[in-house]
């Protein structure tokens, strides 16, 4: 119900926001949120140091956050589940480069890589989505490599061989399809770890750009004010919070179903 709710306001952003993200009122700053003292209904999470509503700023924030997500994992997924299936089916020299070059990557933290990237390329929105994405594949292509190792092995592939199927044929008919399940679950958790390092490149000014409105830009915009406008910056974090946590849990249910030794154990 919570990631539902933040695609609906993601998706519906411009029905559900009650005021423009980034129109300024320097004559409402910091106003505080509805439920306290001198909060307003005018600004139900009150507003920033520049007057910006703050919930129409989280609404707004979602979409990045999501399309981040989203994309990235999804050009993780297409060149690791690639890299994996090749080189797990055919072997060999090939093989043997690639995992190297995954090791390489691996000795280098993702978000570390990340920013190092992210400073020579430019912050951006696509550069963000390009960045963890490309950066990202590593696990998908070692967890996949482990499993077609253990596939290409068995009578209905070897079948296959012998009736004369290609290998991309084999690859994509047999394979693939006994693959798929390990590929959405760590899809799923990795959507969450992509919100997070897209909060985290936002925090460092790496990110999306102000001022498009981005829950790690709002953590940051808050900082000098935690002690007497906690709200600015505490309200987008509970939003990363939550929503990564509803991302884990669907994807901890998802292994489980998913796998039948847990979901009988």
């Amino acid at each position: 119900m919570i990631l539902l709710a933040v695609l609906v306001s993601a998706l519906l952003a411009p029905q559900l926001a009650p005021h423009d993200p980034t129109e300024q009122d320097l004559e409402a700053r910091l106003v505080p949120p509805f439920w306290t003292a001198d909060g307003t209904s005018h600004h139900l999470l009150g507003t920033d140091a520049l007057g910006r509503d703050l919930l129409s700023r989280i609404i707004y924030g979602s979409r990045i956050s999501l399309f981040v997500g989203f994309m990235a994992v999804a050009v993780q997924g297409v060149i690791g589940v690639t890299v994996g299936l090749t080189t797990g089916y055919y072997g060999g020299r090939f093989d043997a480069v690639v995992m190297r070059l995954a090791d390489i990557q691996l000795a280098v933290p993702l978000f570390v890589l990340a920013i190092a990237v992210m400073t020579v390329l430019g912050p951006g929105l696509r550069n963000v989505v390009l960045v963890l994405g490309v950066t990202g594949w590593v696990l998908y292509g070692r967890v996949v490599r482990s499993e077609v190792l253990s596939i290409r092995e068995r009578e209905y592939v070897e079948a296959a061989r012998a009736l004369g199927g290609s290998g991309p044929r084999i690859l994509a008919k047999h394979v693939l399809p006994n693959v798929f399940s390990s590929f959405l679950v760590i899809s799923t958790l990795e959507v969450a770890r992509m919100i997070i390092a897209e909060a985290s490149l936002s925090y460092l000014g790496l990110g999306v750009q102000p001022p498009t409105p981005t829950w790690g830009g709002m953590v940051a915009d808050g900082r000098n004010w935690l002690m007497t406008s906690w709200w600015v910056s505490t309200l987008p974090g509970i939003a990363i919070f939550v929503t990564v946590l509803a991302v884990n849990v669907i994807g901890d249910f998802l292994r489980d179903w998913l796998d039948p030794t847990l979901r009988h154990g």
